[in-house]
């Protein structure tokens, strides 16, 4: 199990009585390991993807791990053009909120449009799996996805670049996961 992503390495406190206190707080933490996944169905899937990796690379950290991607039906939803997935293992010193924001301000980049229905058609969409083995709970994110465990189109690239992971709510490998996994939609492997 990976330990949590905050390391404090040194820590300061500067005092000043009288009517004063001010308090500074100096802290390094190690790289997080972050884990997102690419999809979409619309556009020339091929260079969106391009261009949301290179910006990720850009806003965020070092690609370490790069899975294959997997044409899959669309999940939650009727249409007939099939989504591209791939998952990507990024080394960040950023926190998950930033990470968040950067996301989202890429996916707007690359055109993407959000619509008022959870499931729909997308140039790109980016979601944050995990990070690290942090268990995080706002209203606008939450980690790890915690809809992951149920999707197939999720769970395959997953287990090709982490497949022993250990989830660190349901305490089971990514593999594991997958082998358990009720989802019948076809996941079908195009590109390495």
């Amino acid at each position: 199990m990976m330990k949590s992503n905050f390391v404090f390495v040194a820590l300061r406190l500067r005092i000043l009585l009288d009517t004063n206190l001010l308090i500074s707080l100096h802290f390094v933490y190690k790289m997080a390991k972050l884990f997102l996944l690419l999809g979409g169905n619309l556009g020339d899937k091929e260079q969106i993807f391009s261009k949301a990796r290179h910006r990720l690379q850009e806003e965020l950290g070092a690609i370490i791990e790069v899975s294959s991607i997997y044409e899959t039906e669309p999940w939650g939803f009727d249409c007939e053009d099939l989504f591209w997935n791939q998952v990507l293992v990024i080394e960040t010193k950023l926190l998950p909120v930033e990470v968040l924001k950067f996301t989202k301000a890429i996916e707007l980049e690359l055109g993407r449009i959000r619509k008022a229905a959870r499931y729909s058609s997308r140039l790109i969409d980016i979601d944050l799996l995990f990070y690290d083995d942090l268990v995080f709970h706002e209203p606008d994110l939450e980690l790890p996805h915690p809809r992951m465990i149920d999707r197939r189109f999720v769970l395959e690239p997953l287990a090709e670049v982490a497949a022993d992971f250990v989830h660190p709510v349901f305490k089971q490998s990514i593999i594991g996961l997958l082998e358990d996994c009720s989802d019948s939609l076809a996941v079908k492997r195009l590109i390495d």
